[in-house]
């Protein structure tokens, strides 16, 4: 079970971050007020992602055991994504923080993801899958992007919580 969950899980987290992206933006753009904020929300992004890199490098002895509540952490941001409504005066400070969460942790599950084993051949399947899903999306017009970004953060949060639980199913049997 251990190695479906190394094997699928990071490539759908992967693929899943780059297929959203495009919502994710749409999303962004209209909490940021002008494009001088949105180009800040993607610094903040930025080097919250390089904190995040650097973190995972720094403290590689115990880091797997986060990858389960890094999961849950992108998957709630995107679920709250979803229920924010974009009319309120705070939503910039808001998207700023969300900006600064998702980058740290895109940060950190980029820094495991290429020390995995399967990572060569989840490059591969990356770049197949997500045109695939693209050329997909591009033919549905009547769903909202609020939609995908809520229903990927819940893939995200299910995603983690297994591993969560997996992990802690492993720990019994081994006690046993």
């Amino acid at each position: 079970m251990k190695s479906l969950s190394e094997r699928y899980v990071p490539l759908v987290v992967s693929v899943g971050q780059v297929v959203i992206f495009p919502y994710y933006i749409l999303w962004l753009k209209e909490a940021s007020l002008t494009f001088t904020l949105f180009t800040w929300f993607f610094a903040a992004f930025s080097f919250s992602a390089a904190f995040g890199y650097r973190l995972f490098r720094a403290g590689k002895k115990h880091a797997n055991m986060y990858i389960p509540y890094i999961y849950i952490g992108m998957g709630s941001v995107y679920i709250l994504v979803g229920y924010i409504n974009s009319s309120f005066e705070v939503l910039p400070y808001i998207a700023l923080l969300f900006q600064v969460i998702l980058g740290f942790l895109q940060g950190y599950h980029h820094a495991w993801h290429i020390e995995q084993n399967a990572y060569r051949l989840h490059a591969i399947n990356h770049y197949l899958l997500v045109g695939m899903i693209m050329v997909g999306l591009s033919l549905v017009k009547i769903i909202s992007p609020i939609f995908f970004i809520t229903t990927f953060g819940t893939v995200l949060l299910i995603c983690g919580m297994g591993l969560k639980l997996m992990t802690v199913y492993l720990k019994k049997d081994r006690c046993n």
